[in-house]
C-alpha cells in the first residue's frame, strides 16, 4: 500500500531527547489515489506543511493511501492502532471509507477526526469528530439560495454511496419544507466514467435546477453530461466539489454552476466581520505560497484546521496523560468535547459531548463559477 511518510519526529530523535513516549503519533488515511484522490491529494499537501511540534511535543505523522477503498481504510486504521500505537486517527476524506474506520477507532478508544461528513448510527460516533460541515448544514445554504431564486423543482444525480444517500435525505427534507419538489432521482457509482442514460432522463424531466452529488475531479463528469444533453437550468454542486478541479476539467460547461462551500475557499471575499476571515486568509496564503496561486481547496482547509484543533486540545490532554497512553487518548476526546467556540478556516466549531459535528447553519457559503473562478453569491 502506498504511503508517504511525514515522520516529523523520528525514533532516533526521540531517543536523543529520552522521551520516545512523548511523541504524539497521528495516523492519517487519505484517498491519494482512486476516485476521491482530488480530495486526498490537497489534504496530503497541506499536511506536509504541518508544524513539527504541538505544545512542545514532537509529532510523528504517518499518512497512508486508502485508494478510496473502504477495505483499505479499515486496514489502515487497524494498523494505526495495533502497530503504530497512534494517539489519533484522521481520515478518510472519502465518506464510504471514513464510516467503517469509525468502528475501529471506537473499539480502540482512539479519537478519529474524520475528513468527510461521515453519518454514523446514533451512539456510534463517541470517538469520531468531523471536520467537514454536515450535509444538512450545507443543504440549508443551498436550499436558501434555491428559494431565493424561485426554484420549485429539482432533479438529483448523485453517488450511490453513503455520501450521495445522505445528501439525498438531507436535501429532500429541507427542500420539502421550503416548497421545493424533487421530481427526478438518478444515481451513479464513483467509478463510473459515463452517466449518459441518467442525464437523458433528468433532462427529459426538465426540473428548474439540478443537484449533482459528486466529489473532486469526478464532479465535472456528471455536470458536463447534463449540459451536453441540452440542460439550460441552474446546476448545484455539493461541498465535495468545491475544488478547482471542477473548473479545470469542466471548463465552459461548469460556468454558472452553484457550489456550496466552507468559507476557506474564498477568504478574500469574506467581510472583515466574518469570524473566519483572518484564519481562512492565513490558510490560503500558506497553501498558495507552497503550491501556487489558485491551488486552495476545501479539503486542504480541513487539514489546516486539524492543526488548530490539536493546538487547542493537546495542551489540555497533556495534563491528564502522556502520549502513547490510554489516559492521553481519553483526555483528547474529553478536550474536544469541552473545547468550546473554536474559530477555524471553515467557520466556528463547537463540539460537545452530544454533538460531534460542531458547525451551525451559518457556516455554508454559496459560490458561483464566474469566468473560471469563485464568486460569493
Amino acid at each position: 500500500m502506498k504511503a508517504f511518510k511525514t515522520l516529523i519526529a523520528t525514533a532516533a530523535a526521540a531517543l536523543v531527547t529520552g522521551s520516545a513516549l512523548a511523541d504524539i503519533t497521528i495516523g492519517i488515511s487519505l484517498p491519494l489515489s482512486g476516485p476521491a484522490s482530488g480530495l486526498g491529494i490537497p489534504m496530503g499537501n497541506q499536511i506536509k506543511l504541518w508544524p513539527t511540534t504541538i505544545a512542545g511535543e514532537k509529532l510523528k505523522v504517518i499518512v497512508l493511501d486508502d485508494a478510496t477503498d473502504p477495505t483499505n481504510g479499515v486496514k489502515n486504521a487497524k494498523r494505526f492502532v495495533t502497530e503504530d500505537k497512534v494517539d489519533i486517527i484522521m481520515g478518510s476524506a472519502a465518506t464510504p471509507v471514513a464510516i467503517p474506520m469509525a468502528a475501529v477507532a471506537a473499539e480502540a478508544e482512539t479519537v478519529q477526526i474524520a475528513f468527510s461528513p461521515a453519518v454514523l448510527p446514533p451512539g456510534k460516533d463517541g470517538w469520531t469528530f468531523r471536520l467537514p460541515q454536515s450535509n444538512d448544514v450545507m443543504a440549508h445554504a443551498m436550499v436558501a439560495l434555491m428559494k431565493k431564486q424561485g426554484i420549485k423543482t429539482v432533479g438529483f444525480l448523485g453517488y450511490t454511496d453513503a455520501y450521495g444517500e445522505s445528501w439525498l435525505k438531507e436535501f429532500t427534507a429541507q427542500a420539502n419544507a421550503n416548497g421545493i419538489k424533487l421530481i427526478a432521482t438518478e444515481r451513479f457509482a464513483r467509478s463510473d466514467t459515463s452517466v449518459t442514460a441518467q442525464a437523458l432522463k433528468l433532462v427529459s424531466a426538465n426540473p428548474d435546477a439540478m443537484l449533482l452529488v459528486a466529489s473532486g475531479s469526478g464532479a465535472a463528469m456528471p455536470h458536463m453530461a447534463v449540459v451536453e444533453r441540452g440542460y439550460k437550468g441552474k446546476i448545484y454542486q455539493t461541498h465535495a466539489a468545491a475544488s478547482r478541479d471542477l473548473m479545470r476539467i469542466g471548463g465552459k460547461a461548469v460556468e454558472g454552476a452553484y457550489v456550496v462551500s466552507g468559507p476557506a475557499v474564498i477568504a478574500e471575499q469574506l467581510p472583515d466581520s466574518h469570524a473566519s476571515k483572518k484564519v481562512a486568509t492565513d490558510f490560503v496564503q500558506q497553501f498558495e505560497k507552497a503550491y501556487g496561486p489558485g491551488s486552495r481547496n476545501q479539503f486542504a482547509g480541513h487539514s489546516y484546521d486539524a492543526v488548530l484543533i490539536l493546538e487547542k486540545v493537546v495542551p489540555v490532554a497533556l495534563k491528564k496523560g502522556k502520549p502513547g497512553t490510554k489516559e492521553f487518548r481519553t483526555a483528547l476526546r474529553d478536550a474536544m468535547e469541552t473545547m468550546g467556540r473554536t474559530v477555524v478556516s471553515h467557520g466556528v466549531l463547537n463540539w460537545t459531548h452530544d454533538n460531534h459535528w460542531g458547525f451551525t447553519n451559518e457556516t455554508g457559503v454559496m459560490l458561483k463559477v464566474v469566468n473560471g473562478d469563485w464568486k460569493v453569491e
